[in-house]
C-alpha cells in the first residue's frame, strides 16, 4: 500500500460505526439479505475471483464469514490471504468497500456458528465437496444421505475443513448516492490493521 499522506485523523470506531448504522438501515428496508457482500480473492494465476457470500459476524477487529477451506475461495486465501468485499444496497442507493488481509477465526469462534446453523446445514458441510465437480445432482443427494444416516440423531460437529475467515480492513469506503451523479464517497485508511484511521472524500 502506498504511502498515506496527511489526511483527517479520526477515531478507531468511526469507520464500523458508521458500518453498523448503514447496515442497521438495510436490516430494516432490504427485502433479501442485508448481509449479502460479494467476496474478491485472487487465485494461482493472479487472476481476480469473485462471488457473494453472507456476512456472519463484524466489530472493530474485522468482518467474518464462513467456508469450506477446501473450496476455491478458502484455497485462494490460504494462498494470498488478502481479500476485498462490497455491500451494495439498491433500496439505499448505497454501498460499502472493504480491503485487507485475512485471518482464520478461532475453533471456538468456528464451532459457536458451526453449532448455531441449522442440522441441514451442518450435515451438508460435510456431504459437500465445494467447488469440485459434481458427476450428478444425485451423488450430491446420495452424499448428504450418507451423513445423515452417519450422525444419525447424534451432534453434527464442525468439519476440520470448515471454518472461518476474518477480513481486518486497512480500508473502508462508504458511497452514497446523490443527484446528477454527484455522489457521496468518503474513504477511510490505515497502514495496518488496528491502525489509526485517516480519512478524505472522494470525486464521485
Amino acid at each position: 500500500m502506498n504511502e498515506l499522506k496527511p489526511r483527517n485523523h479520526v477515531p478507531l470506531e468511526m469507520p464500523f460505526g458508521q458500518f453498523d448504522a448503514w447496515l442497521a438501515d438495510a436490516i430494516a428496508k432490504e427485502l433479501n439479505d442485508p448481509n449479502a457482500m460479494a467476496l474478491s480473492t485472487v487465485d494461482a494465476q493472479g487472476l481476480p475471483d469473485v462471488r457473494m457470500v453472507l456476512l456472519k459476524g463484524h466489530d472493530t477487529s474485522g468482518f467474518v464469514f464462513y467456508t469450506n477451506t477446501q473450496s476455491a475461495k478458502g484455497e485462494e486465501l490460504a494462498a494470498a490471504p488478502r481479500a476485498a468485499a462490497v455491500f451494495h444496497w439498491k433500496s439505499l442507493r448505497r454501498q460499502v468497500r472493504i480491503r485487507g488481509p485475512v485471518e482464520q477465526v478461532t475453533a471456538q469462534e468456528a464451532d459457536a456458528y458451526f453449532a448455531s446453523r441449522p442440522r441441514d446445514s451442518r450435515i451438508g458441510a460435510w456431504a459437500s465437496q465445494q467447488s469440485r465437480p459434481l458427476e450428478s445432482r444425485f451423488a450430491l443427494e446420495k452424499a448428504v444421505a450418507r451423513e445423515a444416516a452417519r450422525f444419525g440423531m447424534g451432534d453434527v460437529p464442525r468439519p476440520p475443513h470448515w471454518t472461518g475467515f476474518r477480513i481486518k480492513p486497512v480500508q473502508m469506503e462508504f458511497w452514497q448516492d446523490k443527484p446528477f451523479r454527484l455522489h457521496e464517497r468518503a474513504v477511510y485508511l490505515r497502514s495496518e490493521p488496528h491502525g489509526d484511521w485517516e480519512t478524505e472524500h472522494l470525486y464521485p
